[in-house]
């Protein structure tokens, strides 16, 4: 089982200068090879405090010339947002960089801010996201290539320089929603989870449901890849405590930007889902913060890899990326938890096989 950090630089209430966030992140970042880990993520977030990453492939550019072996991912690109040729040649020029230790998510993306600050209409992005993800994937797996869709109409064309690696199995979908699950299981994609917003019963009926699609068009499914927030403590009282504190800011920042617990994303075609995020017992609402604290991992060494693989064996995930940073959490808090869990909880994942369930 490989076994990840990502990064997130935040800035609740724009309390500090963001180049400080930006310094203390890349500071987390580069302790990652030496901690052992096997790979790096970041993610694509706009126009507010939220996460201060509007371009993880530079993100990941500069990380691949700090590296020499951990592999680099992407957590996700929001390609409604993009020109999908563009977002070919960036993920082609950066695979050659890093040496073909790239691995890419792509997502649909959730925020009304960012869909209107990019002038595209939300309500178009199921559509967006589906024609932009098969010429991308087509860009990079063919020498030339076209496409004619309802979107995007391109005329025959070569990506240069063609990518080093990149086969099928090296890009993922972002699936929080069953539909989301559904389509990107049709365009050929790994799944990609994060913090489950629905709670891990459902997440798991999507996952699977993710499998069953993709056997039945004859792909293989791949094992999913996970992210979610980590508190570890040497005592399950320090680990609670510290972690409320920050997972409480946490979900305050991420209603500040999505804004999902008034319900408006109930009226948005392709996001109706989400509405059902509203409401005080959501995960991601301010009263949530427990439910919160419940799907994600905290607690003594032994209690999050027991946590960990109780998750790990109902989704059946073989690669975990770790968040250690969040909610306006101070640098030396954020390095101890990330080197205790690099110490005493990846090297024990690593030596461990991933439970494949796609078919659960």
């Amino acid at each position: 089982m490989k076994v990840g950090m990502s990064i997130f630089p935040q800035n609740p209430g724009h309390a500090r200068p963001d180049s400080d966030i930006l310094r203390e992140c890349l500071n987390l970042a580069d302790q990652a090879e030496d901690l052992g880990l096997d790979s790096i993520w970041s993610v694509e977030h706009h126009f507010t405090n939220y996460i201060l990453m509007p371009d993880v492939v530079q993100f990941l550019t500069y990380m691949a010339g700090r590296t020499k072996n951990i592999e680099l991912g992407t957590q996700v690109i929001v390609l409604p947002w993009h020109d999908p040729v563009r977002i070919a040649e960036q993920i082609a020029l950066l695979d050659n960089f890093c040496g073909g230790r790239l691995i890419i998510g792509f997502g649909r993306g959730a925020a009304t801010v960012e869909y209107d600050g990019f002038r595209v209409p939300m309500s178009d992005s199921r559509e967006r996201f589906a024609e932009a993800a098969q010429i991308v994937m087509r860009a990079l797996s063919n020498e030339s290539f076209s496409y004619e869709g309802e979107i995007f109409k391109i005329p025959e064309m070569s990506v240069r320089p063609r990518p080093l690696s990149f086969p099928m199995t090296q890009f993922y979908g972002a699936a929080v929603s069953p539909a989301s699950a559904e389509g990107m299981a049709r365009l050929g994609l790994g799944v990609m989870t994060a913090v489950p917003l629905f709670g891990w019963e459902a997440l798991a009926k999507d996952v699977a449901r993710y499998g069953e699609i993709q056997l039945e068009i004859g792909i293989e499914p791949v094992a999913p890849i996970t992210q979610l927030f980590v508190y570890v403590a040497e005592t399950e009282d320090e680990a609670f405590r510290v972690a409320r504190q920050y997972m409480s800011e946490e979900r305050r920042s991420v209603d500040e930007h999505y804004h999902f617990s008034d319900g408006h994303l109930k009226t948005v075609k392709g996001y109706e889902h989400y509405g059902s995020l509203a409401g005080s017992e959501s995960v991601t609402s301010m009263d949530g913060v427990d439910t919160f604290m419940d799907v994600n991992i905290v607690g003594t060494p032994e209690t999050c890899l027991d946590r960990i693989r109780q998750f790990r064996d109902l989704i059946g995930f073989d690669h975990f990326i770790g968040q250690f940073s969040y909610g306006g959490m101070p640098y030396e808090i954020a390095e101890r938890n990330l080197q205790l869990f690099a110490s005493e909880v990846a090297p024990i994942l690593q030596r461990e096989p991933a439970a494949v369930r796609l078919d659960a």
